[in-house]
């Protein structure tokens, strides 16, 4: 059998997009590989691959005066490419000595955080083994990164990316805009080393979904949102808007984005306004939302000041196969992404967009143009709206609620699409990498 060695700071029991996959496909390449994985969770565990944890030197003391003394923007210069860049060194020098003894055939990295292929690069300079690069999401991609701490870092990262497809064997991309974006800009010689194997999601025949009552009309958001912040206004005293005048100082933007979509608010607006020109359906329509890891007062200005606290529930994070069995009892799954405000495509697909085509439910999607709106768009069920047209989500509602009102609530047999959204899928995908590489 062979060894793999994988370098995974993300990793279950973790509920991060990069933990459910990394740990997904592992599962699946373990029936043909010895796996062993290098991790900075402390808890790490997937069954039949032997997990060794690995402490990062972060300078925890230091870090907490620089955050004392206001000095934040100082951190954001100085640490590169990312603030696990303290635990590549010790996670190099345990993987060395676990190389010893367990003589891998090919060594993987999962990304994020970025500073992880280091550790991989290393060991193939160390060694001459095989690699493979897993980036989750381009350190270039204008969605995931509009914003650098300047200009510099801008150059940097797109050094970074380059570098990382040099020294690789394979470089794996799940999304196919990001990934034909950076081969674009690639030598030729260096162009077949690129790999798509997108994020997926495992049939969940064995989900028993709750039923929503038949008078109401639910809605489920899984996952996070960062737009909590983006309808505040810059007010306070002197001293609060020099320090965020601090904290920008030197900003490189790439991209204009409208985070206030990265929220419930605009659904939120749409679900008023349903309930404004159909009466009948006031105080039964609801949104609630799984995955929020921002403070509740946060989350409660929000909903109070755009007035939707009455219609919107937000949660915390849920374990996958619960978020799983809420996703498939909702008569409508919702879907958003910060809209890119120039209009342009973008290159980000959120990972619950497989999940979601996997239930028979009806997906509203209000992504920007790009990479989920081109997935999604010949996809049974789903219907597409731009990011912060409440609108036209409303319209979307009003037939939805409708069609479940007249007994005939809609659902989708999307079953066809099971076998190409599977992890085994996936794994078969990413085993054909390795076995490329590997010979």
């Amino acid at each position: 059998m062979s060894r793999l060695l994988c370098i995974c700071a993300s990793f279950p029991p973790e509920v991060t997009p990069t933990a459910i996959r990394t740990g997904k496909l592992l599962n699946y390449l373990r029936e043909d590989w010895q796996i062993q994985v290098i991790t900075c969770v402390p808890n790490g565990k997937l069954t039949g691959v032997q997990v060794h944890p690995v402490l990062s030197w972060y300078p925890k003391a230091l870090i907490d005066l620089f955050h004392q003394l206001r000095l934040n923007k100082l951190l954001e210069w100085l640490i590169w490419p990312d603030v696990q860049i303290f635990w590549a060194i010790p996670a190099f020098l345990r993987a060395r000595s676990l190389m010893r003894t367990l003589r891998p055939t090919a060594l993987v990295v999962f990304m994020m955080p970025y500073s992880s292929g280091l550790v991989g690069i290393g060991l193939k300079w160390l060694t001459g083994l095989p690699l493979v690069l897993n980036l989750d999401d381009s350190p270039t991609c204008s969605d995931m990164h509009p914003v650098f701490p300047s200009r510099l870092h801008y150059y940097l990262a797109h050094w970074l990316e380059d570098f990382y497809v040099r020294q690789a064997d394979a470089i794996v991309y799940v999304s196919q805009f990001n990934r034909d974006t950076v081969r674009a800009r690639q030598p030729e010689a260096q162009q077949q080393k690129f790999h798509l194997v997108r994020y997926g999601a495992d049939p969940i025949d064995s989900i028993h979904p709750q039923t929503p009552p038949p008078d109401d009309f639910s809605i489920v958001y899984i996952g996070g949102m960062s737009g909590w912040h983006a309808f505040q206004t810059a007010t306070g005293s002197w001293l609060r808007k020099l320090y965020r005048a601090w904290m920008e100082l030197g900003n490189y933007h790439v991209l204009p984005m409208d985070y206030r979509s990265s929220s419930p608010a605009f659904l939120g607006q749409a679900i008023k306004l349903v309930e404004q020109e159909t009466p009948d359906w006031r105080g039964k329509i609801h949104l609630r939302v799984y995955g929020n890891q921002y403070p509740q007062a946060v989350v409660d200005r929000l909903l109070h000041t755009q007035q939707i606290a009455d219609v919107v529930t937000i949660s915390g994070p849920v374990p996958n196969t619960q978020a799983l069995q809420l996703a498939a009892g909702a008569d409508l799954l919702f879907l958003t992404l910060p809209a890119r405000l120039d209009g342009s495509a973008g290159g980000r697909i959120s990972a619950k967009t497989y999940e979601y085509l996997m239930t028979p439910c009806p997906i509203l999607a209000a992504v920007p143009r790009g990479e989920n709106w081109d997935y999604l768009k010949d996809k049974p069920g789903v219907w597409l709206v731009e990011p912060t047209d409440v609108f036209a989500m409303a319209q979307v509602l009003t037939q939805l609620a409708q069609a479940k009102k007249t007994g005939a609530p809609l659902t989708f047999d999307r079953s066809p699409l099971f076998g190409e959204l599977s992890y085994a899928k996936r794994a078969g995908e990413f085993a054909h990498v390795l076995q490329q590489i590997s010979r």
